[in-house]
């Protein structure tokens, strides 16, 4: 399976302006260094707090906000990628480094390169109410990306557009209705038709499902599955609802203050986790199930501010097992086992 999405060191930070002229006066560290690669096919999930900077990355990776620093590779030869980082870190033949940049990462592209990105790579927003134009017909909605596009037109258009609405669960006969006169559910429908408009590879979840009830969630999770499996979709899952992610994600990455801390299967993450964070995380997690007891694991203290985060470890000011070295230097994600990564000095 290779790999598709290939995030390299990626930041986001949003300018804090003060002062009469509006001046940068520090930044809000939302993406801070963040490397993650999403394999052709794979259903990654993202999980953490409110806050850790979930929605930040996936709306940087799809280009809707542009990165203070980093690569963003989409569907890029390793070898290529190799290239590019030889080059960089021996920090010679500039022009050439510039060339491969400019052809492969997406923080380089803009106008109509950034377009045809958006072709291939969509993004289903958390509160469907909103994301729907509340003054547009769900005929016009879901045949937006077509037309903006140029893929489809006329009665061409209007055909897929039915399609659509047919394969998520809608009928043709709701193409004259707006997004007041559906259900909750039923719109996260529409804006997933709309992404599907395109015929994209990557699609990231902004959890679509936490405005639902769980019956509704579950449609809405079993159609996900049909869809990816009919259409070889690519997904980036972001969810605090652990339990969903345990149960449909193939690989789960864990974040924490902008950083990913764990990354692993499953089974990794939700039986064994080793990053003090995630085993909090996991422990607070409500399980379904009488006989099964989980000790809860309290944390010290607040999260820090993303504008002024702690120096070394992000984590060491609520960590037990701190020490000097946590205080100074930050951990990188290390190997453990097999596809099993922690940012930890001293995982469990």
């Amino acid at each position: 399976m290779n790999t598709l999405v290939d995030i390299r060191r990626l930041k986001k930070h949003f300018p804090i302006l003060g002062g009469v002229f509006k001046r940068p006066v520090g930044a809000v560290k939302a993406v801070d260094g963040v490397s993650l690669a999403i394999k052709r096919g794979q259903w990654l999930g993202l999980v953490g707090e409110s806050g850790c900077g979930k929605t930040t990355l996936a709306k940087t990776v799809i280009r809707l906000w542009r990165p203070t620093s980093g690569h963003i590779y989409f569907d890029v030869p390793d070898e290529t990628k190799a290239l590019i980082e030889e080059l960089e870190s021996e920090a010679k033949n500039s022009n050439k480094v510039t060339y491969l940049l400019k052809e492969n990462d997406l923080t380089t592209f803009s106008g109509s390169r950034l377009r045809s990105l958006r072709r291939r790579a969509q993004l289903v927003h958390q509160d469907p109410f909103t994301s729907l134009d509340p003054r547009m017909k769900i005929k016009r909605i879901v045949a937006e990306p077509l037309t903006i596009h140029r893929v489809l037109s006329g009665q061409a258009q209007e055909t897929a557009v039915a399609e659509l609405l047919g394969r998520v669960g809608l009928s043709a006969a709701q193409l004259e209705r707006y997004p007041h006169q559906f259900s909750g559910g039923q719109r996260q429908r529409i804006a997933i038709a709309r992404a599907l408009a395109t015929k994209p590879e990557f699609i990231a979840f902004d959890e679509p499902t936490s405005a639902l009830d769980v019956s509704v969630q579950a449609q809405i999770l079993n159609l996900l599955k049909d869809l990816k499996k009919e259409f070889g979709l690519t997904y980036l899952y972001i969810t605090h609802e652990l339990l969903i992610a345990e149960s449909v994600c193939d690989y789960i990455a864990v974040m924490y203050l902008g950083k990913v801390v764990e990354m692993g299967r499953p089974e990794e993450i939700f039986h064994a986790p080793r990053h003090p964070y995630a085993q909090s995380l996991v422990a607070a997690t409500p399980v379904p199930d009488p006989k099964r007891r989980v000790g809860r694991i309290v944390l010290p203290g607040e999260v820090p501010s993303p504008s002024n985060p702690p120096p070394g470890c992000t984590f060491h000011p609520r960590c037990s097992r701190a020490s000097k070295e946590c205080h100074e230097v930050g951990p990188d994600l290390k190997l453990i086992s097999n596809d099993h990564y922690v940012a930890c000095f001293h995982p469990l």
